[in-house]
């Protein structure tokens, strides 16, 4: 079983993500911003991909995903940017963080899906 890690600060599209991943068969936990995302996986290092969002509270994606990156215990889980800003800055930006993918908002949930598969075969 695939587990997946969601870090999103609107509660509307993280609940629609983790009912969409759900419903493909992965196990999904969830965070509110970047650093509760960040404690959760230092803290249950099991997750074989986060999804995180840009634009979040308290830390942003590209502070958590770097800082995910600096620890031992969690720099080897690939992370994936779900973000509606897709300027070519914003995404090599993303990338330089230590991201594997970046997806554009909105995005279908078969996208999705596919990009985890494509990055967990990686």
């Amino acid at each position: 079983m695939t587990n997946i890690l969601i870090a999103e600060d609107d509660n509307d599209i993280r609940e629609l993500i983790v009912l969409t991943l759900r419903f493909h068969g992965f196990t999904v936990d969830s965070a509110e911003d970047g650093q509760a995302a960040v404690e959760k996986a230092q803290n249950n290092p099991h997750y074989d991909v986060i999804l995180m969002d840009v634009r979040m509270p308290r830390m942003t994606g590209y502070q958590a995903c770097r800082a995910l990156k600096e620890n031992e215990q969690t720099k080897n889980i690939p992370v994936i940017f779900l973000s509606a800003k897709g300027q070519e800055q914003e995404i090599q930006t993303g990338i330089e963080a230590g991201a594997s993918d970046y997806i554009l908002k909105p995005f279908a949930p078969d996208d999705l899906v596919k990009t985890i598969q494509r990055v967990l075969n990686k």
